[in-house]
């Protein structure tokens, strides 16, 4: 009788087994529902780490469970939730992968390191219900499907950049930004911490760095139509790292394996430095103030403008070679992490040609243009770099005009500067702007914040990446980041927002197997995500549930046509200047905008009759504009 009763409850259990795919991002190796009942999460469960490094890991996942349960965990060496670090380490799942097993009656994770136990804690934390996440005790089921994984990661890099030079963010908002990195496996923070706009790195030895170079007179709104700095106008707006803040920083964020990639962008990009120190710069200008974001290049398409005020350092100045050498003594103090990023990008020329001292230079080391002569600064700074134990990395302009002999590449131009360093036997970070780039239109322009961006890069195209180019080494591609420059970007609220989900997409690219990628398996689980969000209180985007409309001229006659990029959506629009909602006109097909400069469409996309994202509205003009192909 007790063996039939087994029998009954184990197909009963079967029958509750989910038949949608699971909700971890990024996506495990191998995941597979078991036929056990869920472990049930109590007060009086145990949770343990076989040593003092799983202690440490076991003890991080304990305090996130305890913020929304209230359950309070004494850490031990065994628990029902226990992690353990092998003693015969697993050749499948290396350094930074992981096994773990749930049933009725406990929880293992196993890894070879406490960077493979803090990643299945996290995937532990996924397989909890999303109330999980939130900040402040709530009631919910707290159970855990009965699975068994096995995971580890597709690439050894994977990172996100987050610029703090356009707008400054506090120590806690930083953190807060690395938090979320972390759930996802990331481990790699890129910390762009210099450009036009801000120095924001204490360096003791050149104090103007922050007393002048972090601060800009304040200017708010439209980035890129500020006025510039008024003559007598006081510098108001400031922000920078103090050196122990940076040391707390990069503490915190090592406790998550993440490493601090540091960038100090030179030679241009420098306004701040050049305000700050005149005397760096071919003009030597003392008038150049820090840039509040007004206009201060002309660009021209193809990477090709001209700066009106001199952002760049001079390269035949041996001054120059000095401050660097003092800057980049202390960066490499503060950041343990083996490289150091030097920019290189979108580096004008124009006033090294007409330098009298660049002119000299290039004479006496034989150099046939700017491009070299950007080089041989680059060859200069690396060898700086080494000299204080770190390699350098660069954007893909450092290849123009020769290749330092052991920079990496970051190519954020497309794939090929990357293509091309790998080919050199360089090591490459793909971060395309066609991609990765966060900070570039998601959306309809209509209803998203920024509706000038130069560019679109929407969730699925995120999600269609693959970072190793046909025909290349992979053991060159050190893996990828997404990018978030923060000229429109004024809050961490709004960091958050350009920041998932395509996020959680980029982390399927870096972490994922490439053969496990599947557009609508991966739109499930970030619906998912979105509700732990929810609970968090964090910000995200819901951009591809928004209707994407383009025209079409059939016979003279003007036809919308609208798509979502999350497949699954029912869509209904008005041209009566009503809001739509689900008992208006149900999209089937192209819809024929009638002639008239008041005609306004307006649509809206549903599921199970519930709005899933924003009514865009536009005009019969702009559909005009959208007009793809004229038919005769």
């Amino acid at each position: 009788m007790q063996k039939h009763l087994v029998l009954l409850a184990l197909v009963f259990v079967s029958s509750l087994l989910p038949a949608q795919n699971n909700n971890i991002i990024p996506q495990p190796v191998a995941f597979t529902y078991t036929r056990s009942l869920p472990f049930k999460l109590t007060a009086a469960t145990t949770i343990g780490g076989n040593n003092a490094e799983a202690q440490r890991v076991a003890r991080q996942l304990a305090d996130q469970i305890s913020r929304a349960t209230g359950f309070k965990f004494t850490i031990r060496k065994q628990g029902a939730i226990q992690l353990t670090l092998n003693a015969t380490p697993n050749a499948e799942i290396g350094d930074e992968g992981y096994t773990l097993s749930v049933t009725n009656t406990g929880v293992k994770i196993n890894a070879n390191k406490a960077a493979g136990l803090f990643y299945g804690a996290q995937t532990l934390l996924q397989l909890l219900p999303p109330e999980i996440e939130s900040a402040e005790v709530v009631s919910a089921k707290w159970t855990i499907p009965a699975c068994k994984i096995t995971d580890y990661p597709r690439f050894g890099w994977r990172g996100m950049m987050l610029d703090v030079s356009r707008h400054f963010f506090s120590k806690e908002d930083v953190k807060r930004y690395i938090d979320r990195m972390a759930r996802y496996k990331y481990n790699v923070f890129h910390w762009h911490l210099t450009d036009d706009e801000g120095w924001r790195i204490e360096i003791k030895s050149l104090p103007k760095l922050t007393q002048i170079g972090a601060c800009r007179v304040p200017r708010y709104g439209k980035w890129g139509v500020h006025e510039a700095p008024k003559e007598g106008e006081a510098a108001t707006d400031c922000g920078f790292y103090t050196q122990d803040e940076i040391r707390e920083i990069v503490a915190y964020a090592a406790e998550r394996h993440i490493q601090i990639l540091p960038e100090i962008d030179v030679p241009g990009h420098s306004t701040a430095v050049v305000a700050s120190y005149p005397e760096l710069s071919c003009t030597q200008d003392p008038n150049i103030k820090v840039s509040p974001g007004y206009k201060f290049a002309e660009w021209y398409g193809n990477g090709q403008f001209k700066m009106l005020v001199d952002n760049t350092l001079d390269p035949s100045s041996e001054q120059v070679y000095s401050f660097l050498d003092k800057v980049f003594t202390e960066v490499a103090a503060l950041f343990p992490f083996g490289y150091i990023h030097a920019g290189g990008d979108e580096c004008y020329h124009g006033y090294w040609e007409n330098d009298p001292d660049c002119k000299e230079l290039m004479a006496k080391e034989g150099l046939k243009t700017t491009h070299e002569l950007q080089s041989y600064f680059t060859k200069r700074v690396e060898k700086i770099i080494q000299s204080k134990g770190k390699k350098l990395m660069g954007w893909d302009e450092i290849l123009e005009g020769g290749l330092a002999p052991e920079a990496a590449v970051m190519s954020w131009r497309g794939l090929e500067g990357g293509i091309e360093a790998a080919k050199l036997g360089h090591y490459v970070v793909m971060s395309p702007n066609d991609y990765v780039y966060i900070d570039l239109l998601q959306g309809e322009p209509a209803v998203e914040p920024d509706q000038t961006s130069y560019k679109t890069v929407r969730l699925q195209k995120a999600y269609s990446f693959e970072p190793v180019p046909e025909g290349i080494d992979p053991k060159f591609i050190l893996g990828g980041q997404a990018n978030l420059w923060t000229e429109k970007v004024p809050t961490i609220r709004q960091a958050e927002y350009m920041t998932y989900p395509r996020a959680w997409a980029i982390a399927d690219l870096y972490w994922s197997q490439k053969e496990a990628r599947n557009w609508d398996a991966f739109t499930q689980r970030m619906e998912n995500h979105m509700e732990r969000f929810d609970h968090a209180g964090a910000n995200y985007a819901r951009s591809a549930f928004d209707p994407i409309v383009t025209g079409s001229m059939v016979n003279g006659k003007l036809f919308a046509n609208i798509t979502t990029e999350v497949n699954g959506l029912d869509i209904y629009y008005t041209l009566d200047e009503s809001i739509p909602d689900k008992y208006s006109r149900k999209y089937t097909g192209p819809v024929e905008i009638p002639d008239g400069k008041a005609v306004t469409l307006k649509v809206a996309s549903f599921r199970n009759g519930q709005s899933s994202g924003k009514m865009v509205p536009l005009s019969r003009d702009e559909i005009v504009k959208r007009v793809k192909r004229i038919d005769p």
